[in-house]
């Protein structure tokens, strides 16, 4: 079955919304990109109106920006600390937006879509 970004066909209570449509090839979705820290690979991704995504699979750097002196310098990820959006992320170790990494001039956080933007930016803590 084709995930698709639909809304749901129930209601909470569990009543079947009345459906007007069935599924179409714009609502599709792609499944989601779980970034790790390991050797650096991606993937160009055509999307609607022939743009393009670079899908992010892993990475060993980050982009890290120091907000006191606005610099910013390419460091590498020595190990990942936390990822407050979901504990299953957390314990997989999966960097997305939120997500806390080690560095050598310390902890950061990344604020970039790494499955989406294809790099990891972050500010340090």
């Amino acid at each position: 079955m084709a995930r698709s970004q639909e809304r749901s066909r129930r209601k909470y209570t569990g009543k079947k919304y009345k459906h007007f449509n069935k599924k179409r090839k714009r609502d599709l979705e792609r499944p989601p990109i779980q970034t790790e820290i390991g050797e650096e690979k991606k993937k160009k991704q055509r999307t609607m109106g022939g743009n393009t995504k670079l899908k992010l699979f892993a990475a060993t750097h980050i982009n890290v920006t120091d907000p006191n002196t606005n610099k910013t310098s390419k460091q590498e990820i020595i190990h990942f600390e936390s990822n407050t959006a979901s504990q299953d992320l957390n314990r997989r170790h999966i960097l997305t937006k939120g997500a806390i990494v080690e560095t050598e001039l310390g902890k950061v956080r990344i604020t970039s879509r790494p499955g989406q933007h294809g790099i990891i930016n972050g500010v340090l803590i």
